[in-house]
């Protein structure tokens, strides 16, 4: 009985005395996964335009020197059109330097040639064509200066332009028109050889070619 008491007695300082082994440490937390981009969301369009105020552009004062270069420094009238042009569309981003002939009586035709500078793409032959559907009288003998805005792609000048036009002056006058299609707008500049008065309206087809049919 002595025996039993005395082994009921140093149990519990046996249990007490077994080594508790070590537990390993818990991994850290792994970090979150970062968020894929989300599938089938389109990339930006090749030809989209680029942010208000970094496309390169032409400066005033580069865009006149080309236009004297043209009609002759000094010409009376040519830097208060360019000016003008200027406060409503800004700096263009290419100009067109050409001549152009045409005449009309209700129903007249208009052909002109030259070369479309680009600020990024270079240089291009360009050609255009078009009915001018009004009251004309007389003929056209014109060197032509235009500017074009929003041409982020060359390519896109070869297309259709529509025209509103009104306008009267005599020889050696200035005169600016408007032409546009979407968000692309070209201002032709224009020393008249004759004399014309007329308010017209009709397009200007722009083509790689010299051609015939301005349809």
């Amino acid at each position: 009985m002595r025996v039993l008491w005395g082994l009921l007695v140093l149990l519990p300082a046996a249990v007490g005395a077994q080594e508790v082994p070590d537990r390993e440490p818990a991994p850290p937390p792994r970090a979150a996964a970062p968020a894929e981009p989300a599938q089938g969301t389109p990339p930006p369009p090749a030809d989209a335009p680029p942010p208000a105020g970094s496309e390169p552009a032409y400066a005033e004062k580069d865009v006149v020197a080309a236009a004297e270069d043209v009609f002759g420094r000094g010409a009376k009238g040519l830097a208060e059109i360019i000016e003008r042009t200027f406060k409503s569309y800004g700096r263009p981003n290419a100009y067109i330097v050409g001549r152009e002939g045409g005449g009309a009586f209700i129903v007249g035709l208009r052909y002109g040639a030259g070369t479309l500078y680009h600020k990024v793409e270079g240089n291009r032959d360009v050609h255009w064509s078009g009915p001018s559907l009004g009251f004309d009288v007389g003929g056209d003998g014109n060197r032509v200066f235009a500017l074009v805005y929003n041409l982020w792609d060359s390519d896109r000048i070869f297309q259709r332009f529509p025209a509103a036009e009104g306008k009267a002056y005599l020889v050696g006058g200035f005169t600016a028109n408007y032409l546009q299609r979407g968000d692309v707008i070209i201002v032709p500049i224009k020393l008249g050889a004759g004399w014309r008065l007329g308010i017209n309206g009709g397009y200007m087809k722009f083509t790689r070619k010299g051609t015939v049919i301005p349809f």
